[in-house]
């Protein structure tokens, strides 16, 4: 017989030992029937004059390539998993309702800041949008920090107002 027929034999006559050496690892009846024939296309390239000993190089290829599809299937699980993560994951941007909410909350308070007292919307714009402390507004108006505190709560407590108003 020639070293192909040889390696044949081989394979055929430790097929069935093959696939059920290879099912445990890979969970899978079908996956280690591929698995197995993946091993038989390694093996039949192999000159059979470098193996010492055959049939351990074969149950080694189909243990390695065993473990290779479990690792690559659990690779995949954990991207599926993640994946569906993200997909239960509620959505970072808002709805075309909630925009369109927060643009009317927006227009609201821009009207409300438009009808204060100038000094009073100063301080506020200073405070709220500039990011500047009471004392620094203090100083810019020359005015108390007490007063400059109070005219930010006030100019806060007119828009919430406001917002209340159109809400019901």
């Amino acid at each position: 017989m020639n070293e192909q027929g040889d390696k044949s034999h081989l394979f055929v006559s430790h097929r069935k030992a093959l696939v059920d050496y290879a099912a445990p690892i890979t969970g899978c009846r079908a996956q280690a029937e591929d698995v197995v024939q993946d091993a038989w296309l390694r093996f039949s390239q192999v000159k059979q004059g470098d193996l010492a000993q055959p049939l351990a190089y074969l149950y080694r290829i189909v243990r390695n390539l065993a473990l290779d599809f479990t690792r690559s299937a659990g690779r995949s699980q954990r991207q599926n998993d993640t994946e569906e993560l993200f997909e239960q994951m509620p959505a970072v941007t808002p709805s075309p309702e909630q925009q369109l909410s927060r643009q009317d909350e927006l227009r609201l308070i821009a009207e409300a800041v438009a009808r204060l007292p100038e000094r009073t919307r100063v301080a506020f714009e200073m405070h709220r949008l500039g990011g500047y402390t009471l004392q620094q507004i203090a100083a810019h108006l020359n005015i108390s920090v007490g007063l400059a505190h109070q005219l930010v709560r006030t100019a806060l407590s007119h828009c919430a107002a406001c917002l209340d108003d159109e809400s019901y």
